[in-house]
């Protein structure tokens, strides 16, 4: 049975990764109370979900443009201070929305404007976190990191939006905030403790545009890493219906902020349940086939969700796409990570926190337009479809990740 759950070997062997699993842990529990916070507060002033996605879409270029920079200089700057600089400017962030919140008439537009700025600062943060864990741990324990790191996004996703669902149904939309600013202060206080992350290589030669293309230029070579992004945009555009949620609260299940916050819960308890229990996951051979299957469970789960209008149905489906979620992006980070040098590290890593962050964010624009000319149920039961269908086309074309194994 041990060897069914989640190997905490890292933790016990590491302790730079102790840091980072505890600042990231108190860090994205108050990052979930804001991602459950902006689409509500969105959705009370507008009523509609198309405002709600195109907040996800304003947040996209951001996103993506301070992801390719972060991970430029992350291949070049101490990986440690540019998470500490980007936690300080999050914090600062999440000041404002609390007091834009809490004003007589909160202001829409700088609702948008300051949360595209913070997921900038997001953007730019990620690819350093995430290129440090190969140099806290050996690489025969990179399953079992990445599997870690995933409990802790997933127990983040599962309590945060709980709790924030029953924040803003008896407390306000700013208390949110303000906790979410406080939450960042963890990420500071453990950064400081790390021993220095300096990069290896030689990005550091040339100018910050130079080793971008050289990122990009290493990537248009390299076909696991092009397989790894594009299924992984592909379940995330299609089959992320987030942006609907509040909607379906009031509309499909009769609810408010509490079943609002359930809803954005179940993806997160399936997924945490997912990474607990990856023991087994280490012993999978024929990674880039596992990887195809879980995005096909993924977006059958999504489609399921949009047929059926009862509440706990709809719950246990979410939660069955999170789990299938939590395999995949176990796997995809196992395959990138083990398979890229670390001159490159955050380079690449910064490509995968554009795909992860940003597929999302256009998932949600999709969502959003869809269910505004065609209707709620018909944009979740498409995408969830159309997710399985380019899963398919995806192990059909690149035949090399279907058929890839542990040892290559």
């Amino acid at each position: 049975m041990a060897r069914f759950f989640v190997d905490l070997t890292p933790l016990r062997q590491s302790r730079d990764f102790r840091l980072l699993f505890g600042g990231q842990l108190v860090s994205m529990l108050g990052s979930q109370l804001t991602l459950v916070a902006i689409p509500y507060q969105i959705y009370l002033a507008t009523h509609s979900s198309v405002w709600v996605g195109l907040s996800s879409l304003v947040q996209f270029p951001f996103l993506i443009s301070a992801s390719l920079w972060g991970g430029a200089l992350g291949d070049r700057f101490d990986r440690r201070r540019i998470m500490i600089i980007c936690a300080l400017a999050s914090a600062i962030l999440s000041v404002g929305l609390a007091l834009n919140a809490s004003s007589a008439q909160p202001s829409l537009i700088a609702l948008f404007v300051v949360a595209a700025l913070a997921a900038a600062a997001t953007g730019f943060a990620n690819p350093a976190r995430s290129a440090s864990i190969p140099r806290l741990v050996g690489p025969d324990l990179l399953v079992a990191a990445y599997s870690i790191n995933q409990v802790v996004i997933q127990f983040a996703t599962v309590l945060g939006p709980a709790v924030s669902g029953l924040l803003l149904a008896h407390v306000g939309i700013s208390i949110c905030y303000w906790l979410d600013a406080a939450s960042f202060l963890a990420v500071v206080l453990a950064s400081l403790a790390l021993s220095p992350i300096l990069p290896e290589g030689s990005a550091h030669r040339v100018s910050t545009l130079a080793a971008i293309g050289d990122g990009l230029r290493y990537v248009k070579g390299h076909v696991f890493a092009q397989c790894v992004y594009l299924v992984d945009l592909n379940a995330m555009i299609f089959g992320m219906p987030n942006a609907l949620f509040p909607a379906m609260a009031v509309h499909y299940y009769h609810g408010g902020a509490t079943t609002l916050g359930l809803l954005y819960s179940a993806p997160g308890a399936g997924a945490l349940l997912g990474a607990l229990t990856t023991g087994w996951v280490e012993r999978i051979t024929r990674r880039g086939r596992a990887v195809i299957v879980a995005v096909i469970v993924w977006g059958a789960a999504i489609a399921l969700f949009g047929l059926w209008h009862s509440l706990p149905v709809g719950l246990g489906m979410l939660a069955l796409a999170g789990w299938a979620d939590v395999i995949s992006a176990v796997l995809r980070n196992t395959i990138l990570q083990s398979s890229i040098t670390d001159e490159f590290r955050s380079r690449i890593s910064s490509i995968q926190m554009a795909v992860v962050q940003g597929g999302p964010r256009l998932g949600n624009a999709e969502a959003g337009l869809v269910a505004g000319f065609a209707g709620t149920e018909v944009s979740v039961v498409s995408g969830g479809v159309l997710c399985i269908v380019g899963a398919v086309m995806l192990a059909r074309w690149r035949r090399e990740f279907w058929n890839l194994r542990a040892e290559s």
